[in-house]
């Protein structure tokens, strides 16, 4: 009997049992194969999983990357069917074909290709990664529906520092989901502006980038992408290209290149055929003047992005259940706090995804809305004609709903509306900026919300931070001295039985040692003392306390248990918490 996967990679070292652990759990939430949750969680690169693979089934692996495939063969296997299986045939030696997979254990997917073929398909095991470039290489037709652009260069490394970026075909969409018309290029100034502003779009995507900041200063164009929370240098095009550059994001925005002395928000519609796939992201754009010239920032929104999967996002199993308790109840309010870019977006989407169903009516107001979930009806905040929080809350009142979710609450008449609906039967999630889940409770008191208020409509307090997370690639145990564990938290028990990890920086995470990021959580369900002690008034400490002793888990100790499973380090867990 064949060894198990995990079994071979734990018995070969390749991951911890802290690890397998959390990995499974990512597993279980969100279905797909063990190895590539290992990949997507950054324990495993693509090459250490084939080869894994290659021992547990006793088949061979291949580097697809090295061989160069007879297209004879290659046609063998329709597009559509090498897409669906995620396959590509390497060679045919009479009635055998040989099928490179990155899951020989997939039987449906070697007998539907061996049913197309009429051949006898022998499978050899491959990365994901090489086998989504030999998709592009040797099947290079368009996905339907898709206009591929013509071939487009980013600008010179000279002048804009960005390495070639063809492996993300990109095209703009016009506000009716078409591609730009060709007349469009020539309105936002010379074609060096337009590629380069293309090949900045497509360098954010593939570096896995949140947003793109353009800055003007006197003598410089600054150019920076945010990657994994924090702001990277791109090579900037030369500073005459300022104006240029900014004017020909506002028109993919549709904006007014002709104001440049007050603040401006658009959106940019993308669509690119990605190895194979087809995917589309959404620009967010801000335009801001300033002393030379206007800053713009480019918010990225992918949906591939958003994991709207409550187990994925680094609740620990006691918070996890709380949260999910709360937010399946029919009534109340839950609220989720942190600042700006620390993933509320996300984790609200979650709970949304997980309690809306056919029979539920869920509503959203948000400024802006990020992103379009299907099933769920969503409505855009527009100060200018009188369309804000309040006024859209109002109107959901009257629209039967069961859910309904308001992007942040700011003010005080968007707070006394939300508690109304939260005691007036309709669940109600929403965002605060506060920095723990016990400070919320005052939030909303001085927000002009009656104790007895807070204390009857919460249902859940929810804090969190984004950390991030140390690479699987190039990690390694960090020479941490035993009093500094100690004061970050770390029992004295504990010091000495474990070491964290740190990454040494590769090519696979821009030699930072990190790549990506997992949440740290705070849940604060109101029971029933908690709910006497906010009626009384009591102070922060108090309910926190109380909390605490509940089994509550600060940020900090959540944090904790990043670094003790390897997810995070040290240094992210100071950074982020205290």
């Amino acid at each position: 009997m064949a060894v198990r996967f995990s079994e071979l990679l734990l018995r070969e070292g390749r991951i911890t049992q802290a690890q397998l652990d959390v990995a499974l759990n990512h597993q279980r939430a969100s279905g797909g194969r063990l190895g590539a949750t290992l990949v997507r969680l950054g324990m495993l690169g693509d090459e250490d999983v084939a080869l894994a693979l290659s021992r547990q089934h006793g088949v061979p692996s291949i580097q697809l990357g090295e061989l160069d495939l007879d297209p004879e063969v290659i046609r063998l296997v329709p597009v559509e069917a090498a897409l669906r299986h995620q396959v590509v045939p390497v060679a045919r030696l009479g009635s055998m074909l040989t099928l490179a997979m990155t899951d020989p254990a997939n039987v449906e997917a070697r007998d539907d290709i061996a049913f197309i073929t009429g051949l006898h398909v022998e499978p050899v095991v491959s990365s994901d990664a090489a086998l989504q470039q030999a998709i592009g290489k040797y099947y290079r037709h368009p996905l339907p529906g898709v206009v591929r652009m013509r071939p487009s260069m980013p600008i010179r490394a000279s002048e804009s520092g960005l390495a070639d970026q063809n492996a993300v075909e990109l095209e703009i969409l016009d506000e009716t989901g078409q591609p730009e018309a060709a007349g469009v290029e020539e309105a936002g100034g010379e074609q060096t502006v337009v590629r380069f502003v293309e090949a900045l779009m497509r360098h954010a995507i593939e570096q896995g980038a949140s947003d793109i900041h353009i800055e003007p200063y006197e003598k410089e164009l600054r150019v920076r992408v945010r990657v994994d929370g924090m702001l990277q240098s791109a090579s900037p095009p030369p500073v005459k290209y300022r104006d240029a550059i900014t004017s020909r994001i506002k028109i993919l925005a549709q904006l007014d290149i002709a104001e440049k002395r007050l603040p401006q928000d658009g959106r940019i519609k993308t669509r690119f055929a990605d190895r194979g796939r087809l995917r589309e992201v959404d620009f967010r754009v801000s335009c801001l003047p300033t002393l030379f010239g206007e800053k713009v920032v480019l918010r990225l929104l992918d949906p591939a992005a958003l994991r709207l999967d409550l187990a994925g996002l680094g609740f620990e199993a006691p918070a996890l259940e709380r949260f999910r308790r709360a937010i399946r109840r029919p009534w109340g309010l839950v609220l989720v706090t942190g600042p700006t870019g620390s993933g509320k977006t996300s984790t609200l989407y979650s709970a949304l995804a997980e309690i809306s169903t056919p029979g539920v009516n869920v509503l959203t107001v948000e400024d802006p809305v990020e992103y379009n979930v299907a099933g769920i009806n969503q409505v855009q905040v527009r100060d200018a004609i009188g369309l804000t929080f309040a006024s859209a809350l109002r109107a959901f009142l009257r629209q039967d709903p069961n859910v309904i979710l308001v992007g942040e609450i700011r003010d005080a008449e968007t707070a006394a509306i939300a508690v109304k609906a939260a005691l007036t039967g309709h669940l109600v999630l929403s965002t605060l900026h506060t920095n723990d889940a016990a400070t919320t409770v005052n939030r909303l008191v001085n927000m002009g919300v009656e104790p007895y208020l807070v204390a009857s409509s919460v249902n859940v307090l929810c804090a969190q931070r984004l950390v991030r997370r140390v690479c699987g690639r190039c990690r390694s145990p960090a020479e941490v001295p035993p009093d500094t564990l100690v004061q970050v938290g770390f029992p004295n028990g504990e010091v000495g039985s474990w070491r964290p990890l740190q990454g040494r920086g590769c090519s696979h995470c821009s030699g930072t040692g990190y790549r990506g990021r997992v949440g740290v959580f705070e849940v604060m369900e109101m029971t029933e003392p908690l709910r006497d002690l906010v009626r009384s008034n009591a102070p922060v400490p108090e309910l926190r306390r109380l909390a605490a002793a509940e089994g509550m888990q600060s940020l900090r100790e959540s944090g904790l248990q990043k670094v003790r499973s390897g997810e995070t380090s040290i240094e992210e867990l100071v950074k982020e918490t205290i």
